[in-house]
């Protein structure tokens, strides 16, 4: 069993290491080996397919339940506002500054050493299965979503993102919609035609007011929010066609498909989801993992945000150190003692369960 204050040490050096390693979306390729090199460096054995870098603790048990460790090394361009270098990794006043230091850099560093720590362990009640994966920043689909097959049967997922370790027990999905309403050309002089502006209103109206049965107790209602609408070319002439976007934020009470069936129920404009990938994701509040964290003082709550959970099909949950507001900004950071106390409350948490 290694050693937590050993273990954190080599958090924030590896991190401090990622940083100075541009890694945007799609663009991993040295982190991921960077990590991969780091892992079998501690006798991992590792996988990868393109930026995805994955393994099992050693002593695996098909029989055994099987716990996923995952988070993101891809990150967002630097914003205009840095005064600083986004890629120099130094600590000042307790804090490390850089880019992916606090989205999902903390949170990633972390889970590697939680699963260092569990690496060599026998008699465990669970395997541990860790995913460092890419293309997070942009949903996009060489990510975890390509490697999900290759890690077998998984029971639960801890997806890594800052929470100030707080327990996000459930987090909105996300359709985006693009509708068009139909109707026939004419001259606006004469009563020519049928105006498709008016038929989408009627629509958008139903978008903006309608109430979905049921309820999330975390989140409350399905938000629907029209925000893109376009018709017409003159002034003189009848649009045969309006388009308009929704965006559509999901609550564990429905599936994606659900919701979009409920949709195109009620309106009679064209709906067509650009994707239905993003779901929206649960735990159950009796979760052992979520007792042995209300139990240590975590705080729950709904994720507004979507994160690689989406992606997944078990019951998972959203906690690492960092706090999501620091996400993307200018200057970003991440204080060291948040990745300590997020090591330490990861095993903590973990060690009532397994």
């Amino acid at each position: 069993m290694a050693d937590i204050s050993a273990l954190s040490q080599l958090a924030l050096q590896l991190l401090q290491q990622l940083i100075s390693i541009q890694s945007f979306s799609k663009e991993e390729d040295r982190t991921a080996d960077l990590i991969d090199q780091v892992l079998q460096q501690h006798g991992v054995k590792t996988h990868r397919k393109l930026n995805n870098i994955w393994a099992w603790n050693r002593h695996f048990d098909e029989s055994k339940p099987t716990i996923l460790l995952n988070s993101h090394h891809d990150t967002v361009k630097p914003n205009s506002g840095y005064t600083r270098d986004p890629y120099d990794a130094k600590i000042e006043d307790g804090k490390l500054y850089g880019l992916g230091s606090n989205d999902a850099g903390g949170c990633l560093v972390s889970l590697i050493a939680v699963f260092l720590y569990y690496h060599d362990q026998e008699n465990l009640k669970y395997n541990f299965c860790l995913a460092t994966t890419a293309e997070e920043e942009i949903s996009g689909i060489n990510g975890l979503e390509l490697i999900i097959p290759e890690l077998g049967k998984l029971d639960f997922g801890i997806v890594g993102e800052p929470t100030l370790m707080d327990l996000a027990i459930a987090e909105r999905g996300l359709m985006v919609l693009d509708c068009t309403a139909y109707g026939k050309a004419g001259h606006a002089a004469r009563e020519e035609g049928d105006n498709a502006i008016y038929k989408a209103l009627a629509d958008i109206e139903w978008f903006r007011n309608f109430k979905f049965p049921k309820e999330s107790e975390v989140f409350g209602p399905i938000k629907m929010s029209v925000t893109i609408i376009n018709a017409g070319s003159q002034h003189n002439v009848v649009p045969a066609t309006c388009t308009f976007t929704v965006d559509v934020r999901v609550t564990d009470a429905y599936r994606n498909e659900e919701v979009l069936e409920i949709i195109r129920q009620h309106v009679s404009c064209e709906v067509k989801p650009r994707s239905i990938r993003l779901k929206p994701s649960s735990i159950d509040k009796n979760h052992p993992f979520v007792q042995a964290g209300v139990s240590l003082g975590r705080k729950t709550y709904g994720s507004p945000t979507t994160s690689d959970q989406s992606l997944l099909d078990i019951s998972s949950i959203k906690v690492g150190p960092g706090d999501s507001a620091r996400s993307h900004m200018a200057d970003e950071f991440i204080y060291v003692d948040e990745i300590g106390e997020g090591i330490e409350l990861y095993i903590e948490m973990l060690s009532k369960i397994v």
